[in-house]
């Protein structure tokens, strides 16, 4: 199967290129300077050139606070961008598969969040990533929108990753107790995706490492993991750490079409982390 990867640079393209290759696949790769996804000419021309089977869509501007200032620039990738590429695989007959998140989602429920529920973002980045939801859905029939949280893998940079930097330069660090959710290995996530593109089981799906944790309940695990004992964890709310973007506080995500359609669920958030710090 001939595949074309956006964001191929980032956690979650770097990963999934080398899981596809591994199972024999044609992969092509893409990065921000192979193609620019805002620009509709180059997008057509780098399709069609390529005419792959399916497209999994990993680029979009991921800069959270930082959307609230730059909205037209996060808006240009993460909408016209994706809007872009659905165009053109709808002209190819090709499949699209787009990673979108848990910010589309208030996060003010105590449940977890099901696929079909409303969407309700709380800043410009969940609001982008939703309207190209919207897009992916505009353009085609045949399409897989997975929907992820807190995201980590070797390639880049990442909540684990910093927290183990804190830990070494100040020995203490304080993280947030009352956002919770499910963090995703990159790397398991990568399997799952795969295991979507070889099938025809198309639709909305919720996609993390199983379990539910805080982010101070994550990061005490990692300096376990890591064998920092000696960093002290504080536990702080939200409004502790002021942000320009508002976080959902319930990052939950209702799993069960994966099991339904036949796919298996992700490892657990602790077992994904002990095997990404043996890989670091």
């Amino acid at each position: 199967m001939k595949l074309l990867v956006t964001g191929k640079t980032g956690q979650l393209g770097h990963d999934i290129c080398k899981e596809l290759e591994a199972r024999g696949h044609e992969v092509i790769g893409m990065g921000s300077a192979d193609m620019d996804i805002t620009d509709a000419d180059a997008v057509r021309k780098v399709l069609y050139a390529n005419r792959p089977e399916i497209v999994i869509h990993c680029a979009a501007y991921t800069a959270v606070d930082n959307a609230e200032d730059e909205v037209e620039t996060c808006r240009r990738v993460n909408v016209d961008g994706t809007e872009n590429i659905a165009r053109i695989c709808r002209e190819l007959d090709a499949v699209m598969l787009y990673l979108s998140t848990d910010y589309v989602f208030s996060g003010t429920d105590e449940r977890p969040w099901k696929p079909e529920d409303e969407a309700e973002p709380l800043g410009v980045y969940g609001l982008t990533k939703y309207e190209g939801e919207l897009a992916v859905k505009k353009y085609l029939k045949k399409y897989f929108i997975v929907r992820v949280s807190w995201i980590y893998g070797i390639n880049g940079k990442n909540f684990v990753k910093t927290m183990l930097r804190l830990g070494e330069e100040r020995g203490a660090v304080s993280v947030v107790n009352d956002q919770i959710g499910s963090p995703t290995y990159t790397r398991d996530l990568a399997v799952l995706l795969a295991d979507m593109a070889e099938s025809k089981k198309y639709g909305t799906y919720h996609a993390s490492n199983e379990g539910v944790c805080s982010w101070y309940e994550f990061a005490c695990q990692i300096f376990r993991e890591a064998g920092m004992d000696y960093v002290t964890v504080t536990p702080v709310d939200s409004a502790s750490f002021p942000a320009k973007a508002k976080r959902p506080s319930n990052s939950r995500m209702d799993k069960g079409k994966l099991t339904a359609n036949g796919f298996s669920l992700l490892p657990t958030w602790q077992d994904a982390l002990h095997r990404f710090m043996k890989e670091l």
